[in-house]
């Protein structure tokens, strides 16, 4: 087992503890986890496999990034897959700062903030499957300038407000546990 593992399996457990609405998923979680082989931490592993995201908030802590995403043709939070990475905070900040250009970005904390366990469709020769999508806050700076890569057709800041009023689940749940831990600044 990987080193970072165990800190991995730490911090599911203390999202169970902090988030018990998330108690069943993070069971999901840690059952991907203990199963080793072929490594969860890479895509080829078409049973299901770990991803990081970000939930990118602005500097006031009041706006959220989104893309629409090429692929899923979506809006959802920034991330993408781990590609043998175990240390999935890292893949979230990572993926964020390649995802938006945007400069200094940070992570909020290396606490989970959210889980999501989501089915992706076949596209092409790569047979639909499992992701097991581990999110942490980023933070931005000041300058909120993105560029849109490859990944996205799109990106916009949105108020978290607007996020908690979508259809979309998985952003609302997000932005709803935004609002309720956050403080107005």
């Amino acid at each position: 087992m990987h080193e970072q593992d165990q800190a991995l399996r730490q911090a599911l457990q203390e999202h169970a503890r902090t988030v018990p609405q998330q108690a069943e998923v993070v069971q999901s979680f840690l059952a991907l986890l203990a199963d080793q082989e072929p490594d969860p931490f890479c895509r080829e592993r078409l049973a299901g496999h770990f991803t990081g995201s970000a939930w990118l908030v602005s500097a006031d802590g009041e706006r959220v990034l989104l893309t629409h995403h090429r692929k899923l043709a979506r809006w959802l939070q920034l991330g993408g897959h781990a590609d043998g990475d175990h240390d999935l905070a890292a893949v979230a900040l990572r993926e964020a700062q390649e995802e938006s250009g945007l400069p200094g970005l940070s992570l909020g904390s290396t606490a989970i903030f959210d889980l999501d366990r989501h089915w992706i469709p076949a596209r092409g020769e790569v047979p639909g499957h499992w992701h097991y999508d581990v999110r942490y806050v980023v933070q931005a700076r000041a300058d909120e300038r993105f560029a849109v890569s490859e990944e996205s057709l799109d990106l916009a800041w949105c108020t978290v407000h607007e996020v908690a009023g979508q259809d979309d689940a998985s952003l609302r749940r997000m932005a709803q546990r935004w609002l309720a831990r956050s403080t107005p600044r």
